[in-house]
C-alpha cells in the first residue's frame, strides 16, 4: 500500500470523480471521499455504490459544503480523521477535489513525499503577505462574524458587515495563534494533520473559525504552524484564479500548457474535457518527465489572460471592462482625425483631403439626418449601417466600432455643433485623436441659405451655444487629444501653414509640400451678415473680427476705415 492518501471533496461530475479516484487507487493510494450533502440522495447511491466494490476507497460522513463557510473544513476534518484511523501506514495525506487531475504518474507523487517524510506542503502567509485577497476583506475576516453565506445571502451578508463596522464589534483571536491564509488544497503529514484533529484546544479553534469567512482557506493554514517542524509554503495542486478570485478552468486545448507546468495535479478540470482525462489517466507514454514541479513556467500566459480581459485590446470594448468609464485599455484602436468647419468654408473638402493624405475621409457621420460615409456609402465595415436611430442608441459604440473595424486606415470626418454632441467627451480623451476646429465656420451656410432672417438668427444662437459648450470640452485639463482651434477669421487670413501642418500628421511618413489648394467659399458680404445678426440682437463672436464692406454710396471719398464687428 502507498504511503500516500487521498482525500476527495465531491459535489459534482460524480463520474468523474469515480474515474479519478479509481486512479489513485490503482497506483496502492488508499482514497476517502466525501461528497456534498446537497447532492440527491439517489444519486448519492449510486455513487457510492460504484465506488465502495475498490477496497481501497472509504466514504466518511457528509457535510453541506456552501462557498465560504465551514462546511467544507468540517467535510476535510471527517474525511481526514477517517483516513488516518482505516489506514495506519500512510505518512501523507493529499487534500483534492472531485475536479482535480493528476498530471504525473501517481507513483511520482509518492516518491517525491517519500524522499520528504516530514515536510508539510501548504500555503500559508499571513494576512499582511497576502496579495490575492478578493472583496475588501483580509484581516477583518478574522475580527468579525460571519454568519451569512456570502453567495447565497449576500444582502444579510453586507448588511451584517456594515452593522459591525458601525457598532466596532472586534472578534477576539485565540491568543496562541497568528491568522495564516493560503490555498484550500494542502498536503500534510500524519503528524501535523493527527496533531490538529486531535488537539486538546479543538473545540475552541472550531467555535473560532466557524464564524471566518472562507474558513477553508485559513484554518489548516492556521493551525498548521503550531505542530509542522517543517512548511513549504506552496500547493503541489496547480490552480488559478483569475482578478475576481474565481477559479480558471482547464479545457482541452490546454493540454499542452498543463504538461509544461510539470506539476502534480491540476484543478479545475471541465468534467467534459475527455482529451485532457485520456491523456493523463491512460497514456503513460506522455507523462511528464520527473522534475520539480514548478506552476511558475506558465504564469506568464495566465498573467496575460488576466490582462487580455481586464485592459483588452486598444479601442476593443468587451462585457468585462464595458461600460465602466476609465476602465478602458485606449479609448480607441488607432489615430484618426475630426474635421470642424473644414468643409463649410472649403469647397468639395472631402475629396481634396482624400487625394491630399490617401485617408479614407468621411462627411459628418454624427449628421441628424443619416451617417454620411466617404463615398455615399450606406455600410461599412462591421455591417456599421448609416442609419441615424442605430447610431445614436450608442454614439460612442459606434465611433470606437468604426475605428476598429477600419484598423490600417487612417479614417477622417466632418463634424460640428448641428451634430450629435455625445462624443464630445470621448473625442477629448482619446489621445488617438486629432482635432482641428475652425470656430464659427457653421455661419457660412446659413450665410449662404436662402432661409428668413429671423430662423437664421434663432438657429445661428443654438449652434453658437453649443459650440462653446464643445470648446470648453475641449480646452479642459482632462483633454489628451491633439486638438488645434482657430477662429475663423484668423484662420482665413493664412489658411495654407495649418493645412499644411494637419496634412503632414494624416499623410505618409515622407511627407511632400501641398501642390493643389482647396478651394475657398466666397465670403463677400459675410461682414455684413454678422452685423446683421448683431443688429438682430445676437453677438457673434466665435467667428472672430471681420470687416464690414461698405456699400458705394454717392457721396465724396473719405478715409473712412472699414469697422469690425467685435
Amino acid at each position: 500500500m502507498s504511503t500516500v492518501g487521498i482525500v476527495m471533496l465531491v459535489h459534482t461530475a460524480l463520474g468523474r470523480a469515480q474515474q479519478v479516484a479509481h486512479h489513485w487507487t490503482a497506483s496502492g493510494c488508499p482514497v476517502v471521499i466525501h461528497v456534498d450533502k446537497k447532492v440527491p440522495r439517489r444519486t448519492y447511491r449510486v455513487f457510492h455504490d460504484a465506488c465502495i466494490k475498490d477496497p481501497l476507497i472509504r466514504f466518511c460522513s457528509r457535510h453541506r459544503c456552501d462557498w465560504g463557510t465551514w462546511g467544507i473544513v468540517a467535510a476535510s476534518q471527517s474525511a481526514s480523521e477517517l483516513i488516518l484511523a482505516e489506514f495506519p501506514d500512510i505518512r501523507h495525506v493529499y487534500l483534492a477535489s472531485g475536479s482535480c487531475l493528476p498530471l504525473r504518474p501517481v507513483q511520482e507523487l509518492i516518491d517525491y513525499l517519500a524522499s520528504r517524510p516530514r515536510t508539510d506542503f501548504i500555503e500559508s502567509a499571513t494576512t499582511a503577505d497576502v496579495p490575492w485577497t478578493v472583496g475588501g476583506l483580509d484581516h477583518e475576516r478574522f475580527t468579525l462574524r460571519f454568519p451569512f453565506s456570502w453567495k447565497k445571502q449576500r444582502w444579510l451578508f453586507d448588511k451584517y458587515v456594515h452593522l459591525q463596522r458601525r457598532l466596532g464589534f472586534k472578534r477576539k483571536v485565540p491568543a496562541d495563534i497568528v491568522p495564516h491564509m493560503g490555498s484550500q488544497w494542502w498536503c500534510l503529514t500524519r503528524q501535523t494533520l493527527s496533531a490538529i484533529l486531535q488537539d486538546p484546544d479543538r473545540p475552541m479553534y472550531d467555535r473560532y473559525f466557524k464564524k471566518v469567512w472562507i474558513p477553508d482557506e485559513s484554518y489548516f493554514q492556521t493551525l498548521a504552524r503550531q505542530y509542522s517542524s517543517s512548511i513549504e509554503s506552496r500547493s503541489l495542486t496547480l490552480s488559478k484564479f483569475d482578478f475576481q478570485g474565481k477559479p480558471h478552468i482547464f479545457y482541452d486545448d490546454h493540454l499542452q500548457l498543463l504538461r509544461r507546468s510539470d506539476c502534480f495535479v491540476a484543478r479545475k478540470i471541465w468534467p467534459n474535457a475527455n482529451r485532457l482525462y485520456d491523456a493523463f489517466l491512460t497514456d503513460k507514454s506522455g507523462a511528464m518527465k520527473r522534475t520539480e514541479p514548478n506552476p511558475g513556467k506558465i504564469d506568464r500566459i495566465f498573467a496575460k489572460a488576466v490582462e487580455r480581459r481586464t485592459r483588452g485590446r486598444d479601442g476593443l470594448y468587451m462585457q468585462s471592462r464595458f461600460p465602466r468609464h476609465g476602465n478602458e485599455n485606449g479609448l480607441t484602436s488607432n489615430p484618426y482625425s475630426m474635421f470642424q468647419g473644414f468643409s463649410e468654408l472649403f469647397e468639395d473638402f472631402e475629396p481634396w483631403l482624400a487625394r491630399a493624405t490617401g485617408a479614407r475621409v468621411h462627411g459628418h457621420l454624427f449628421g441628424p439626418e443619416r451617417v454620411e460615409f466617404a463615398g455615399g456609402q450606406t455600410m461599412i465595415n462591421g455591417a456599421l449601417s448609416d442609419n441615424a436611430a442605430i447610431r445614436d442608441y450608442n454614439p460612442i459604440s459606434f465611433l470606437t466600432s468604426l475605428i476598429w473595424n477600419t484598423r490600417g486606415e487612417r479614417q477622417c470626418f466632418q463634424f460640428g455643433p448641428a451634430d450629435n454632441q455625445e462624443i464630445n467627451w470621448l473625442l477629448a480623451r482619446d489621445p488617438n485623436a486629432q482635432i482641428s476646429v475652425i470656430t464659427g465656420a457653421w455661419a457660412v451656410p446659413l450665410f449662404k441659405s436662402n432661409r428668413n432672417f429671423a430662423d437664421i438668427r434663432k438657429e445661428a444662437a443654438k449652434l453658437q451655444q453649443t459650440e462653446t459648450k464643445q470648446l470648453e470640452i475641449l480646452r479642459s485639463v482632462w483633454t489628451k487629444a491633439r486638438v488645434r482651434i482657430w477662429t475663423m477669421a484668423e484662420f482665413i487670413e493664412a489658411p495654407m501653414e495649418p493645412i499644411q501642418t494637419i496634412v503632414d500628421e494624416i499623410g505618409p511618413a515622407n511627407p511632400r509640400r501641398l501642390t493643389e489648394a482647396p478651394t475657398m467659399v466666397d465670403l463677400t458680404g459675410f461682414g455684413q451678415f454678422l452685423q446683421n445678426l448683431k443688429n438682430q440682437g445676437m453677438h457673434p463672436y466665435l467667428m472672430g473680427d471681420f470687416p464690414v464692406e461698405q456699400p458705394p454710396v454717392n457721396t465724396p471719398k473719405t478715409n473712412r476705415k472699414p469697422y469690425l464687428v467685435r
